[in-house]
């Protein structure tokens, strides 16, 4: 699919964003008065940001709110329920904190759930499009999670944490293109089954549907050479994972933390980049490019 910079802006940064809160939530770190409402800036600027941003590849943005009323069926309108229900929880467990020096563990736990609901909801989204094999998998919402709750780990400054969550991401997310290679594939889903002219012998297109390109194509048939997403994919893991966990390994600072944090970012995007670039979508069977 085409990586719209809006989309990969929203899926990490809301991400990392709804992965601070959920730490904030479970207590970590335990701070009050002006150092809570640092964090809690940070985790709102990013949440929200991220948020706001995905709504400019909305071909009618301003009907946004219709999606709440699709709860029912719809991943994305229980990812804006959830989102909501997180924001306001976590905002009034946050003015407990800011405010009144207060922790109100009930209603940040309940708040830590519905921002992991968020994200888990979000990633569902992509998840059950049966049309692209390569998403359709479990890998798919583990890897979200796992980039949320490392993100977040790193935001709030829980080293030992932030280790482990990287190290747990940098291996699912391996597995996740590892199994997604072969995605198409194994789902047996070629041009004979798509056209349902399989009974009839081999089939192949006699000439392309169009001769020029089309809005499906610019969407759905992004092709990324193999060549260029394997050193994509070593990039994205170096400054994801690799740099992060050697800098936090090192003796603390702020200035190094800094930089742990600004490499994540930068490892996630370039790997959320090849999420969407990689998407093999089945209607490019149609025009040849699978």
């Amino acid at each position: 699919m085409h990586p719209a910079p809006s989309v990969i802006f929203f899926t990490v940064f809301s991400g990392i964003g709804f992965g601070l809160l959920t730490f904030l939530g479970l207590g970590f770190p335990a701070v009050t008065g002006w150092s809570a409402f640092a964090f809690f800036v940070i985790a709102y600027l990013c949440a929200v940001g991220g948020l706001i941003s995905s709504t400019f590849h909305l071909g009618h943005p301003e009907r946004a709110m219709k999606a709440f009323t699709q709860w029912r069926s719809s991943w994305l309108s229980r990812e804006g329920v959830c989102a909501v229900v997180a924001l306001v929880v976590m905002g009034l467990y946050g003015a407990g904190l800011v405010f009144f020096g207060q922790r109100w563990g009930l209603l940040g736990l309940i708040g830590a759930i519905f921002s992991l609901l968020t994200v888990f909801t979000t990633s569902m989204i992509y998840t059950q499009l049966k049309t692209i094999p390569r998403w359709n998998s479990p890998a798919t919402p583990a890897m979200f999670l796992s980039y949320s709750l490392a993100g977040g780990a790193l935001l709030a400054g829980q080293v030992t944490w932030a280790i482990a969550l990287l190290l747990i991401t940098g291996v699912i997310q391996i597995v996740l293109w590892m199994q997604g290679d072969g995605a198409l594939v194994g789902s047996g889903t070629n041009l004979a089954t798509a056209t349902g002219l399989g009974t009839n012998g081999s089939v192949r297109a006699f000439e392309p549907p169009h001769t020029g390109t089309n809005y499906l194509l610019k969407e759905f048939a992004y092709v990324v050479g193999r060549k260029h997403s394997f050193k994509l994919r070593v990039i994205s893991l170096i400054l994801m994972v690799g740099l992060p966990v050697l800098l936090l390994a090192a003796p603390f600072s702020h200035w190094v933390a800094l930089l742990a944090v600004i490499s994540h970012v930068a490892g996630a995007l370039a790997s959320r980049w090849l999420f969407f670039a990689e998407a093999e979508h089945v209607v490019g069977l149609y025009y040849g490019k699978r």
